[in-house]
């Protein structure tokens, strides 16, 4: 085909504008992690340009994100933006004024890694999304529920355990954001007359409530199992809403499940890695000792 090398051209360019969307997503949440851990999560965060900035260039890497997406198909830019989980967690530990440690690289990287794989087993779907009014308050009813036991189980805990809790109420809100954000994009079809409806609303009033949430998991100071929490249950979910709402496929067959157990096998492993480390404290420069499980 005369125009193969225009389109591997375009797949490259596509691919580094997504790692650096990825660098700047992760900086971003790293920026407001430090912030969220110093301060609290409070509106005592607006007063302070670092979280703010740290907002500015979430928002930016996730833009980016969107416009890779535009050069290079999905299988070449998703494994990319999987990446953000191991650039952020070596990105906080130097804001927290200390060496990345070890256990948080190998638990970083075994985490993308089983979420790539998952990912990547989901088949392409080419269907125009669409959900009825029913079925999508259906669908916040559940995330409703899910925040709402996430976070009195939270009140009860302590530790990496509190961080997990928060942070699954976190990934559900943004995967309800996601899930939106399909709907009303995957439908638009040309006719802009299409966003006036209560769904693009809701998208903006999600991402609120999601970024709220997000800072409450970072409060504890987790970081690592905070942020890899939200980018398992995020993508998963949006995934079973699709497959259950959107009519969207889903991997079938044996050759599928043995990968996927695999894939699961080292998301818990290395879930349950970064849930063993001890949490950084604002302004605290000593080195953190690796004994904090998620039953503390």
């Amino acid at each position: 085909m005369p125009d193969h090398p225009w389109r591997v051209a375009m797949t490259w360019v596509g691919m580094s504008i997504a790692l650096i969307g990825a660098l700047g997503y992760a900086l971003g949440a790293a920026l407001q992690q430090f912030e969220a851990v110093s301060a609290g999560a409070s509106l005592k965060l607006m007063r302070r340009p670092r979280w703010w900035l740290g907002g500015v260039i979430g928002f930016a890497g996730a833009s980016l994100h969107a416009v890779a997406l535009s050069f290079a198909p999905l299988v070449a830019v998703q494994p990319i933006s999987v990446a953000t989980l191991v650039f952020a967690v070596p990105l906080a530990a130097m804001l927290h004024g200390r060496r990345p440690r070890r256990a948080e690289i190998i638990g970083s990287i075994a985490v993308a890694v089983g979420l790539l794989g998952l990912m990547l087993l989901v088949p392409a779907h080419a269907v125009t999304p669409h959900m009825t009014n029913p079925e999508a308050f259906g669908f916040l009813g559940c995330v409703g529920l899910v925040v709402l036991l996430a976070h009195l189980a939270g009140r009860k805990a302590t530790g990496a355990a509190k961080a997990l809790l928060l942070s699954i109420g976190a990934g559900a809100v943004t995967a309800s954001v996601s899930t939106f954000v399909r709907v009303v994009g995957g439908g638009l079809d040309g006719d802009l007359s299409r966003l006036l409806t209560w769904f693009t609303v809701a998208i903006p009033v999600l991402l609120v409530c999601a970024v709220v949430l997000l800072q409450k998991s970072y409060e504890v100071g987790y970081f690592g199992i905070a942020y890899a929490t939200v980018q398992v249950v995020d993508p998963i979910t949006s995934i079973l809403a699709g497959a259950l709402l959107l009519d969207e496929a889903m991997p079938t067959g044996l050759s599928n499940m043995i990968p996927a157990l695999f894939a699961a096998a080292l998301l818990i492993w290395g879930t349950v890695t970064l849930g063993r480390l001890s949490p950084d404290h604002g302004g605290s420069h000593a080195p953190a000792r690796e004994t904090a499980p998620l039953s503390s």
